[in-house]
């Protein structure tokens, strides 16, 4: 006993309450797997509802149903759709839409879910020059170079406020879209919506 070592005794691994002896995958509730055809069905619902003029519907279904469990291609099939959604609804439509939704059973977790969907339609298909570090940490993407081809005036929100245009001007209006709601849904659910995000082991 005299010869051994004791600093090299790691008490940790002996304690049963301790961190190093706890199932962290505990932490992630459970999700169903779900396939790139599963969610193109989706997506495909999701639309006609819209054409039926049930953009609230239509709204709510894709949230409710987001596939957490689904397969990277399944993931950007259905952050696509969210996002044509998105630009389908007229501005004076959302507030009154999200609040509806948020005063709902589950609405909170419903407009955490859309808060998901736009870090992930930015970050995935136009990510903005000097994108704030929260968009960036939600898929572990590096932030964005500065460009001195824009002018950007901070927001409460967590965004930075694009002005003037890029090279591409469908990406340009699907980002002005993008910023009016993430806008509208902090109003509604508070800025708590974005702790929320970052911190759960879901992502879209």
């Amino acid at each position: 006993m005299a010869n051994i070592n004791w600093r090299t005794i790691d008490v940790d691994a002996l304690d049963p309450e301790s961190s190093k002896n706890f199932d962290i995958s505990s932490l992630a509730p459970a999700v169903q797997p779900a396939s790139t055809g599963e969610v193109q069905g989706l997506g495909q619902q999701i639309r006609q509802l819209l054409r039926g003029g049930d953009a609230e519907g239509a709204l709510r279904g894709a949230l409710d149903m987001a596939p957490y469990g689904g397969e990277p291609g399944a993931k950007d099939v259905h952050v696509a759709t969210v996002t044509e959604m998105l630009q389908s609804i007229k501005q004076a439509e959302m507030t009154p839409m999200l609040t509806r939704i948020y005063d709902t059973e589950g609405g909170s977790d419903a407009l955490d879910t859309l808060m998901k969907y736009m870090y992930g339609a930015t970050i995935t298909g136009i990510l903005p020059p000097n994108a704030d570090a929260g968009f960036c940490r939600y898929k572990g993407m590096a932030a964005a170079p500065a460009s001195s081809s824009k002018t950007q005036s901070p927001q409460a929100t967590g965004f930075s406020q694009i002005q003037g245009r890029g090279p591409t001007e469908g990406g340009g209006q699907a980002m002005s879209v993008l910023l009016s709601w993430h806008e509208k849904v902090v109003e509604v659910a508070g800025q708590g919506s974005i702790v929320r995000v970052m911190s759960d082991r879901r992502t879209v």
